[in-house]
């Protein structure tokens, strides 16, 4: 019994730790159409940029699932990176109170967003080891416990953001 109410405990606390990852990513979802807004008011032959962001922020509101939702926010961190590089070609822009107020909310969403990716990685870690090892493996196979992915970055959004002006 004990064992299994340690599984049990484990599932959810992941579960919690991922509900929390979606809360600021919701967040940062908010704060980008203001972002984008403002910036429109500078650049606005930076089109393509800027519906980039949008599509982008679409998408990782429509993901699903740790796997699917890691990779859209990695895409979704490239297009902002792109944003933040367009204010170094846009002096007025740089300047602007609310581009800088809204550049600083982004900023400490992501640590946040970092912080919770990590607190969600270490329970599933530790969730997989358990139903791995033994003794709780084997009730973990007849309860159907089963291994959690981790929330990963994919590939693309490890590069470095090539920007042009």
């Amino acid at each position: 019994m004990g064992a299994y109410n340690g599984l049990v405990k484990l599932r959810n606390k992941i579960e919690s730790a991922f509900a929390q990852i979606d809360v600021q990513l919701n967040r940062r979802h908010d704060l980008i159409p203001n972002l984008v807004e403002t910036v429109k008011g500078y650049a606005t032959h930076e089109r393509a940029t800027l519906e980039g962001v949008i599509a982008a922020r679409n998408a990782a509101v429509a993901a699903e699932g740790p796997e699917a939702q890691a990779e859209a926010e990695g895409v979704l961190s490239g297009m902002l990176k792109q944003v933040f590089a367009l204010s170094e070609a846009y002096p007025d822009l740089k300047a602007n109170t609310q581009f800088l107020d809204l550049q600083r909310q982004l900023s400490e969403t992501e640590d946040r967003i970092a912080y919770s990716r990590q607190y969600f990685n270490d329970n599933v870690r530790t969730y997989n080891t358990k139903i791995q090892s033994f003794p709780q493996s084997l009730i973990a196979n007849k309860m159907g416990f089963t291994e959690r992915a981790y929330f990963q970055a994919d590939e693309a959004s490890r590069a470095n953001v090539q920007v042009e002006f």
